[in-house]
């Protein structure tokens, strides 16, 4: 018996399950009579039957799962459940594999990039199918899995580590890791049925305030329009958006322990949510001043609004859009990029290396420039008045030197194939923080569609890569992974 065993048999069940989230677009195809009934059938069909034969196949291997067994079923449950999902695009839309896959992944890392077009007219199903995705990417699966799995003779602790982002993945909620998990995913629900009827009170029909409540909780950025938030021109729909948006910017696990003891005073101990906020504000004012004062709206309250919608939406990962920001300053679009990159919080479902990682590495640097004005000074760094223990710094580091690296050396990759830079330093940011859009070619106002097969590929990995924080997918990469 294959020492991955139960790996495989742990990934024929979570295939099941999520075989069984297909069930709610099915329905609505069949309802609406849009044709793409026959797709789901043999998606569904196919994706339970792959299931059950592994579960089948490896179902007498119940041994818990080891620190290696967690790391390869993450990234076997990221790479292959798109494979999956992919299966309605292809038969109903004609999309190539590549593109269909793109498009999965893109909603399953809670990317939002896509390589549709016209989206206002396709099917209800395709549109509610993409949206689902990041919703249940959003939480992750797996989290969803452990509170599932150990009822199955599954523990899901190595499972939770390697999925939980953050560099403080050992901090618990609750006793047991499958009542954190339960607890993450009651909070996510709960929130998620707040902003979809706060979209409908906005304005929205139920239907585009489903989508996009699954899609902002998710900070994944599919929307079921081609004109995104702009096709609502509505301030009241934006701020809905935007409340939400930072809501699932923030730690979900803060979120949890406010829910919990019905008050607000967890977000006042959380050392990343104050950070966070006041970074945005001040985001929002700058950028609002600058593209105001260069003439790209008449009045400062319209450029607050454009600026407090579009900054949010990017700095938080998730890539709507109510105007064309790339038309702006070149300065406003890279700083929004930029704040993609780290201001979101860990355990949020937004991407980049997080605030709480950008707050170590700051203090960290704060700590050595001491340092070398007072060699003999003793400066320990803190987080929310707890000493960072050293392990933690140096994977902080490592993190962040391995995510400049993934940055620069696949954006060479991208100019390599003849991408002018700008297209390929901004799509390789925006995959690897699964943030969506990103500049040029890869803007706002257009797809994903115009890039040749092998750049669509680069993005891809860019996402997987960024969605599983860089380390979980290169230790599987690793020789010594693999050997006994």
């Amino acid at each position: 018996m294959t020492r991955f065993a139960p790996v495989y048999r742990a990934l024929g069940m979570i295939i099941m399950l999520f075989g069984l989230t297909m069930l709610a677009p099915l329905i609505v195809s069949y309802l609406t009579n849009d044709g793409a009934q026959t797709a789901y059938d043999e998606a569904f069909a196919l994706t339970m039957l792959c299931g059950a034969f592994l579960w089948y196949r490896y179902r007498r291997c119940k041994r818990d799962l080891n620190i290696r067994d967690g790391f390869l079923m993450v990234v076997l449950v990221w790479s292959v459940l798109p494979a999956f999902a992919a299966i309605p695009l292809m038969l109903h839309l004609g999309l190539s594999h590549t593109d269909a896959y793109f498009e999965t992944v893109s909603g399953l890392t809670t990317t939002g990039s896509t390589v549709l077009s016209n989206i206002d007219n396709l099917p209800m199903s395709i549109n509610l199918w993409r949206h689902q995705l990041v919703w249940v990417g959003g939480m992750g699966l797996i989290v969803l899995a452990i509170a599932i799995l150990p009822l199955l003779g599954i523990g899901g602790r190595q499972m939770f580590k390697a999925e939980t982002p953050g560099p403080m993945k050992d901090a618990k909620m609750t006793p047991r890791i499958a009542e954190t998990a339960k607890g993450l995913w009651l909070v996510y629900l709960g929130v998620s049925i707040a902003c979809i009827v706060g979209f409908h009170w906005a304005g929205m029909s139920w239907f585009d305030a489903i989508c996009h409540g699954f899609s902002t909780m998710g900070l994944g950025g599919f929307s079921t329009h081609d004109a995104s938030f702009g096709y609502f021109d509505s301030p009241a729909i934006e701020m809905v958006a935007i409340t939400f948006m930072l809501i699932a910017g923030m730690n979900f696990g803060t979120l949890f322990l406010a829910v919990n003891g019905r008050s607000l005073r967890p977000y006042l101990h959380d050392p990343e949510a104050g950070w966070f906020i006041g970074v945005c504000l001040l985001s929002i004012l700058t950028i609002a001043i600058y593209i105001w004062k260069d003439g790209a709206y008449p009045d400062l309250d319209t450029a607050l609004r454009h600026s407090a919608f579009n900054v949010v939406s990017i700095a938080t990962t998730t890539g709507y859009a109510s105007v064309d920001f790339a038309q702006w300053p070149i300065f406003a679009p890279l700083w929004m990029l930029f704040l993609s990159s780290f201001a979101t919080s860990a355990g949020s479902t937004g991407g980049g290396i997080k605030m709480m990682r950008a707050l170590l590495l700051y203090k960290q640097v704060y700590r050595e420039l001491l340092r070398a004005m007072h060699p003999s000074a003793v400066y320990n760094i803190r987080i929310g008045g707890q000493v960072a223990p050293q392990p933690i710094l140096f994977a902080v580091l490592s993190f962040g030197f391995m995510y400049m690296v993934s940055i620069v050396s696949l954006t060479l990759v991208m100019a390599f194939t003849g991408l002018d830079i700008v297209s390929a330093f901004t799509a390789v940011v925006a995959s690897v923080n699964n943030t969506g859009p990103g500049l040029g070619v890869v803007g706002p106002s257009t797809t994903y569609e115009v890039l040749e097969d092998f750049q669509t590929w680069i993005c891809i990995f860019g996402m997987l890569l960024g969605r599983l924080e860089i380390f979980t997918l290169l230790v599987v990469l690793t020789p010594a992974f693999w050997r006994k």
